[in-house]
């Protein structure tokens, strides 16, 4: 079973079939548990539509095959402004897989940043700064609010 760092809990899962009628309602009962994936990951089934899907659906981590520990070392090594072609010689992975990692990462962040202009309220400016907080921030942050970020950042709602 894979190192998972994500919590397998229905309660914090939601449909994210946008036919059902419990489409990305979390905490509505809908979801259970539904067995594992060969590669150890948990399954989730709606009851509301029958739709399954895997623990990492809707997130960076998605239907990859690096593991959860080389994404977040990719992402440390971005922060620390390694490009592309020096993450592939430190980690020893294609360019292209690196690539295809950063372009998840940043199409989940753009998600975030447009829901909270349109759905939030927020400018341009204040998640400029937003994001500006985060990052100077997040070592002096709570374990919470840290996992919060990071579910925010991986696609959830």
């Amino acid at each position: 079973m894979p190192n998972s760092k994500l919590e397998a809990d229905p309660q914090k899962e939601f449909c994210s079939n946008p036919n059902c009628r419990d489409y990305g309602k979390r905490g509505a009962g809908n979801i259970v548990k539904y067995g594992h994936y060969k590669n150890g990951r948990q399954r989730f089934k709606c009851k509301t539509c029958d739709s399954v899907f895997v623990e990492t659906k809707n997130t960076v981590f998605y239907n990859r095959k690096l593991s959860e520990d080389q994404i977040i070392m990719i992402c440390k090594l971005l922060v620390e402004k390694n490009g592309i072609r020096a993450i592939e010689r430190i980690m020893e992975i294609h360019r292209d897989t690196v690539s295809d990692v950063v372009e998840d990462l940043a199409r989940h962040a753009r998600e975030v940043t447009d829901f909270l202009i349109k759905n939030v309220g927020f400018t341009e400016v204040q998640v400029d700064e937003m994001w500006s907080f985060v990052k100077k921030n997040k070592r002096t942050l709570t374990r919470e609010m840290v996992t919060q970020i990071d579910m925010a950042i991986a696609g959830y709602t």
